[in-house]
């Protein structure tokens, strides 16, 4: 609550599940030329809600420029004066990812039906309906200088003009070597052959007792990065609860019917190589 960024650093705020690893991932091997030289992700690119139980002091220099922390405030609790990469993400996807997160950490594998975690957590309304104002705190924001909104299905469609964004707007300089190896060290295969780096072994350490857990558990923020995987997986009448609590949240406040209104708001990657 007391951190204050500096004019240059960067603070990657997404709902839990929108790319928020892919995202340090990428931010992180700009700023490095591909440093893989860390033994999780968390720790060159703090998380600025647990920096401090992690032992870590936001306040301190980092391995490389820019400054770069992870976080999942919304626009009117995140503190200002920085730069900000946000994300979002169709939320049927979110809510399938967000179960198989939990599953084997906060809850033993097959003890709770995907159908059931929806209705109980995800759509909740005494949860304040997380996702919606997350991403409605931040669409009115998307016109600012220093605030970068994409969405993930064109991220991934066009990894290396995303890349290519990213870099510009974080102030990295970039060439075709770099943007190589960023490309290759952002995808799916490459993050899940280095899993353990991007696992959260550092907070479930941290945090599980506080939590009532027990120690270990097993948890992974890479599963298959897959567009559209709700289809097979979610009831259809979760889809269609979460399309109606859109039009309540989106809809009227911003005239945005469905969620790929937003995406195609949002426009494409246009990265533009050279540019830092």
């Amino acid at each position: 609550l007391t951190f204050r960024p500096h004019p240059t650093d960067v603070l990657i705020s997404t709902f839990p599940k929108c790319g928020t690893t892919w995202l340090q991932q990428i931010a992180h091997g700009l700023r490095t030329q591909g440093s893989m030289d860390f033994d999780e992700i968390t720790l060159v690119v703090p998380w600025l809600e647990l920096a401090v139980d992690l032992g870590i002091d936001p306040d301190a220099s980092q391995v490389a420029t820019p400054r770069v922390f992870k976080s999942h405030l919304n626009w009117y609790e995140i503190p200002k004066g920085g730069r900000y990469v946000s994300m979002v993400r169709d939320p049927k996807d979110v809510l399938v990812s967000m179960y198989h997160f939990h599953e084997g950490w906060r809850f033993e594998p097959g003890t709770i039906a995907i159908g059931d975690y929806a209705r109980k957590f995800f759509l909740a309304p005494e949860r304040r309906r997380g996702y919606w104002n997350h991403v409605a705190s931040w669409w009115p924001e998307h016109g600012r200088e220093n605030v970068l909104l994409l969405s993930y299905e064109t991220a991934l469609a066009d990894v290396p003009g995303t890349v290519q964004r990213v870099a510009q707007f974080i102030g990295c300089p970039i060439d075709e070597s770099l943007l190589d190896v960023v490309v290759q060290q952002c995808s799916i295969g490459f993050m899940k052959a280095h899993g353990r780096q991007f696992d959260d072994h550092v907070v479930r350490a941290a945090r599980n007792a506080s939590n009532g857990l027990p120690p270990g558990g097993s948890s992974s923020k890479l599963r298959t990065g897959q567009v559209g995987a709700h289809v097979s997986e979610l009831p259809i009448d979760v889809r269609q609860s979460l399309d109606k609590i859109w039009r309540e949240e989106m809809g009227s406040r911003f005239g945005l019917a469905s969620y790929w209104d937003m995406v195609s708001a949002l426009g494409p990657a246009n990265g533009a190589l050279g540019s830092g």
